[in-house]
């Protein structure tokens, strides 16, 4: 990043400290400190998010706050942009800093969470921009769009090979979405996106995704990325989630159309940009992770079985 460009973009004193912090699938978190303020400046990898968005989540977290549902304030450059382009082709953006930790948050506080942020969204059948809804979210890949990754000799090629077996049983659940059922929705609430303050509380974290989702599906992915691995733990999420009110219903295998979709494209990304030397480690690790997770067409129908009894 060069540092020398952001603190003119922002106004910034030579002085600034601005350190390299974690990074993210899509992009990187540095700290700067102005003085007693602390503020958490995100590295953009890839696409950006458009002002449409920005503007979209600026007002939803406005809604979000009174249902309270906490997320980062987010600030302006010096020329009112809550967006910057960087010279070597990424973008920034400047967030609130607030201390966090992983929440290890209990299957009733993220089913309560998720519910409030579905009760408090708009109705939205397009995308923000404009346009149907992203395929992304319940489109899964074709059967030749593997075909290089699984002949490529990598190390974790024979594990692909054997789960694209499954594949067929396993997407046969994916159906398109309904544009008149769709509400405003994070679209990637997995654990890393929801962190605890220091008094313990959930604080939302990378709105970028933001756009149109069923909430039954939404509700439907964060059953896996948080306690796919606990058959308890989903069921009391999701007791919590319809206890606090919240809108969707997990009733048939499409309800996770958006869980195996985003799973399958992610992993499909990840076998491509793991060309790229830049990426090539994290793109490997992420390979890894989403084969380990990708549930089996039983895992599936057993959770299916456990939520309709509620």
């Amino acid at each position: 990043m060069d540092l020398d460009f952001v603190r003119e973009a922002y106004g910034w004193a030579s002085g600034v400290v601005v350190a390299e912090g974690p990074r993210g699938a899509l992009g990187r978190i540095w700290r700067v400190e102005i003085g007693a303020a602390r503020y958490a400046l995100k590295e953009i990898f890839f696409e950006p998010p458009t002002q449409a968005l920005i503007e979209a989540e600026l007002a939803f977290a406005r809604r979000a706050a009174g249902a309270g549902v906490r997320m980062p304030g987010a600030h302006p450059a010096r020329e009112g942009r809550y967006l910057v382009e960087m010279p070597d082709g990424t973008w920034a953006r400047l967030y609130d800093w607030v201390d966090l930790r992983a929440s290890g948050a209990e299957p009733e506080d993220v089913g309560a969470l998720l519910a409030r942020m579905h009760r408090c969204a708009p109705a939205l059948g397009r995308e923000i921009e404009g346009g149907t809804p992203a395929r992304w979210y319940d489109r899964v890949p074709a059967e030749h769009e593997w075909a290089e990754a699984a002949e490529s000799g990598a190390e974790w090629a024979p594990r692909l090979t054997e789960r694209l077996a499954t594949l067929p049983e396993l997407c046969a659940a994916v159906t398109p979405v309904d544009p008149a059922g769709l509400i405003l929705c994070h679209r990637d609430l997995h654990p890393e996106n929801v962190q605890a303050d220091p008094s313990g509380a959930l604080v939302v974290l990378d709105w970028d995704n933001l756009g149109p989702a069923e909430p039954g599906r939404e509700l439907g992915r964060a059953l896996f990325d948080w306690f796919g691995d606990d058959l308890d733990g989903m069921r009391r999420m999701y007791q919590a989630y319809v206890c606090e009110g919240g809108p969707g219903r997990i009733a048939t295998p499409a309800d996770f159309s958006m869980m195996l979709a985003c799973r399958l494209n992610f992993l499909l990304v990840q076998t491509r940009a793991v060309r790229d030397p830049q990426h090539r480690e994290w793109a490997e690790r992420e390979i890894d992770e989403a084969l380990d997770t990708l549930p089996t067409p039983r895992r599936l129908a057993e959770v299916l079985v456990t939520l309709t009894r509620e």
